[in-house]
């Protein structure tokens, strides 16, 4: 066949037009997991979360799916290092932790994805020490808490952490109370929050730390029922010379010294279900959840007014 001068530069031009077709095609198939269905309310995603969380995570996972019932978000629940681990792991688009990503991680991450990962945190949680209800002992200083761990305190007690591997929970402890030490033979690990509840509940000699989000909401009836099992103690607030417990109030006046945020850690560039489920826990219904739960939100400014109420 023949090509007029003004016929091989169109022909060229489709070819062309075809490729790019092509490539973008590919593109969007290989970014999608969930197919060229995925959206932001569409699809299906696989997460990781620090155990730690769960109870509040379960609620904004059954609340959005509830409210975008072709969203499937599935999530394993893990101590916090096996969720850090899992941003290595392609099929999993986000993990949910107690940091954000350090520099040498964000770059680490940027060369094997060829793009930035997302993170932010979206709530501040506080770690909660419980003891057994038939225990007098419920007024505590950072002093005593840190000695406990250290095994140099005059309480004999046993101290009950949330995981037998790098929980945040340990991270915590080893890192802002023991400064980097080795933990104490009398520091012993349950197999989770609710072991730790539960070890606490039928142990007076031991003390428990976990997240406040396992025994903090009131409202919870399963939270209500660990709540006839042991007591949250006090700890001291040196700032205003009283013993707080760790709700919301105590948290954002950081009243209460036992303190951490919670992060998102994204993998997804393009508006996906991941980005979906992150803008929701970030903007106001999420962040309701999370007020509900007892933490404090991130993204929500909490105002303190004083009012006068007549009869």
């Amino acid at each position: 066949m023949k090509w007029t001068g003004l016929a091989r530069p169109v022909f060229r031009i489709l070819l062309v037009a075809a490729g790019i077709n092509l490539f973008a095609t590919a593109c969007s198939s290989n970014r999608r997991s969930g197919g060229a269905q995925e959206t932001t309310t569409t699809g299906t995603i696989h997460i990781s979360v620090d155990e730690t969380f769960k109870p509040v995570i379960d609620s904004q996972i059954k609340v959005f799916e509830s409210l975008y019932p072709d969203a499937h978000i599935v999530v394993q629940y893990k101590p916090e290092a096996e969720c850090l681990r899992d941003l290595n792991v392609d099929s999993v688009r986000m993990v949910i932790v107690t940091r954000g990503l350090s520099e040498t991680e964000e770059t680490t991450l940027t060369n094997k994805l060829q793009f930035k990962p997302a993170f932010g945190p979206i709530a501040y949680d506080a770690i909660a020490v419980i003891v057994n209800n038939q225990v007098k002992d419920t007024l505590f200083s950072m002093e005593d808490i840190r000695s406990m761990v250290k095994g140099t305190s005059g309480y004999k007690y046993k101290v009950l952490l949330d995981g037998k591997t790098a929980t945040s929970t340990v991270r915590y402890v080893v890192d802002s109370l023991l400064k980097g030490q080795p933990l104490s033979a009398n520091v012993v690990a349950a197999a989770n929050s609710e072991g730790v509840i539960d070890y606490v509940s039928k142990n007076q000699d031991a003390i428990g730390l976990l997240g406040v989000s396992w025994i903090g909401n009131k409202d919870d009836t399963t939270q209500r029922s660990f709540l006839k099992k042991v007591k949250i103690a006090q700890i001291e607030c040196k700032s205003c010379g009283q013993y707080v417990t760790p709700v919301q109030y105590n948290i954002a006046y950081n009243r209460y010294p036992m303190i951490r945020p919670l992060y998102y850690i994204l993998k997804e560039n393009y508006d996906g279900l991941g980005n979906g489920f992150a803008n929701f826990l970030i903007y106001e219904k999420g962040q309701k959840i999370f007020n509900r739960a007892y933490l404090l939100p991130a993204r929500m400014r909490l105002y303190s007014r004083n009012v006068q109420i007549s009869n």
